[in-house]
């Protein structure tokens, strides 16, 4: 064998593993109608139907309410015994942005530099990362992908998951600004001989400073001619306006409102809390200002001694008893692959005394609302978009949560990932044994 057969020998070896790997191919547009009839229909709003029936027709839902025969169309899918359930949506992800946290040639979530508004995760989106398949047997079908790192990290997107490309995955583009607030407390870098014991941090205030001096700057230049162009102030345009949501990434009570504070004087609108430890202690003040939050999962450990060991458990509870709209974000340790736990952190919640419909409301309508594409998802009503699924059991139970059918936009989307595949293979391995 020659050198030139040899290479396109390795070349089409390459192609062969890379098809074998590859995520399955997105579903056809719909083209036929559907109605699920016999299912307990959980709107996504509070809102409960049992023997119910969702229609739904090029993508869109066209009824969901009480049985009505008269309705029905179509392909008749029977769920009798079975529970409907709006697509879930992942705030807070970096969904896409990266594939083993281990490879950094294929981490793409953090740019290198402090004030970054002019950032844009949509077009670093890989639609066809093997993490984004495992989202979708658990019921995760819509995740905002979002930057990670400096002061201002950039500008996320929402996507759907289920897509060619990044052009084919939005559903909404530029959502909303980043930002990290500094935090008014530190640790010193043990491996540089530093006291690693928690201390008030010195350039607290400085940090604060840099961010509203930023702003008024990125005013100053957007309200002027505008020369010579610069495009991170271009990229605030949105933020300064209204139109942009911003995201502010935060922990700690005064920091909360420091935070508020700033943006009041700023009078920069469309604030959303992101993690916000601490809220409830300032609640009153969020709600006056009408703020929501993005919480973290509940899945960990009080952050002061002085808190109740359940406390994350119980936030959810706390803060929508405040009057506080409150969303679920995945911000966090191997935040893209425990992604696909999203509905389960949601059940935590329910079983901290939350309702479990309103847990669910934490990752369908309240998130579909903090994240500005309520008009498009997160509740099962007529002219939304027909993305939803139908589950065996209580979709918020890892027990019972089995999906049978899926739909995104009214696509009927494979619900086979790599995962199920190695299950189905060795469950038969040690069947046959």
């Amino acid at each position: 064998m020659n050198m030139k057969t040899q290479i396109i020998t390795i070349l089409l070896s390459f192609l062969f593993i890379g098809s074998l790997s590859a995520q399955q191919t997105p579903a056809p547009k719909q083209t036929k109608d559907y109605s699920i009839v016999g299912a307990t229909v959980h709107i996504g709003n509070g809102t409960v139907v049992e023997n119910g029936l969702v229609v739904f027709s090029n993508g869109k839902i066209t009824y969901a309410g009480k049985a009505n025969p008269s309705a029905q169309k179509g392909e008749i899918i029977n769920a009798t015994g079975k529970h409907v359930y709006p697509g879930f949506i992942a705030a807070d992800s970096s969904l896409g942005l990266a594939e083993i946290d281990a490879v950094r040639a294929t981490r793409d979530f953090d740019e290198v530099g402090g004030f970054l508004p002019h950032i844009r995760t949509i077009i670093a989106y890989n639609a066809e990362s093997r993490v984004i398949e495992t989202m979708r047997p658990n019921g995760v079908f819509i995740a905002q992908v979002t930057p990670r790192g400096g002061t201002i990290s950039g500008t996320s997107s929402v996507v759907q998951l289920d897509a060619w490309n990044w052009e084919d995955a939005v559903l909404k583009l530029d959502d909303g600004l980043h930002i990290n607030w500094p935090s008014n407390f530190s640790r010193g870098r043990w491996w540089l001989g530093e006291d690693p014991a928690l201390k008030p941090n010195k350039n607290y205030s400085k940090s604060v400073q840099n961010i509203k001096t930023y702003f008024e700057d990125a005013k100053k230049y957007l309200s002027g001619n505008r020369t010579p162009k610069n495009i991170p102030f271009e990229a605030l345009q949105g933020t300064v306006n209204g139109k942009q949501k911003v995201f502010i990434h935060i922990s700690g009570e005064k920091a909360i409102v420091d935070a508020i504070k700033t943006f009041n004087e700023l009078e920069v609108k469309n604030l959303v809390l992101v993690r916000a430890h601490g809220a409830i202690k300032v609640a009153d003040l969020i709600k006056k200002n009408n703020i929501p939050i993005i919480i973290n999962r509940a899945h960990r450990l009080p952050n002061s001694e002085d808190e109740d060991y359940d406390l994350p458990y119980r936030t959810a509870k706390l803060l929508t008893d405040k009057g506080i709209l409150v969303g679920l974000g995945m911000e966090g340790q191997m935040e893209r692959m425990n992604t696909r736990n999203l509905p389960f952190y949601a059940g935590t919640f329910a079983a901290y005394g939350l309702g479990k419909e309103e847990a669910l409301q934490l990752i369908t309508s309240n998130n579909a609302k903090i994240l500005g594409i309520d008009d498009k998802v997160g509740t099962l009503e007529a002219g939304k978009d027909a993305t939803l699924f139908i589950s065996k059991g209580d979709a918020l139970d890892m027990r019972t949560n089995i999906i049978s059918d899926a739909f995104i936009q009214g696509r009927k989307i494979s619900l086979e990932t790599h995962q199920t595949k190695l299950w189905k293979r060795y469950a038969n391995k040690y069947k046959n044994q």
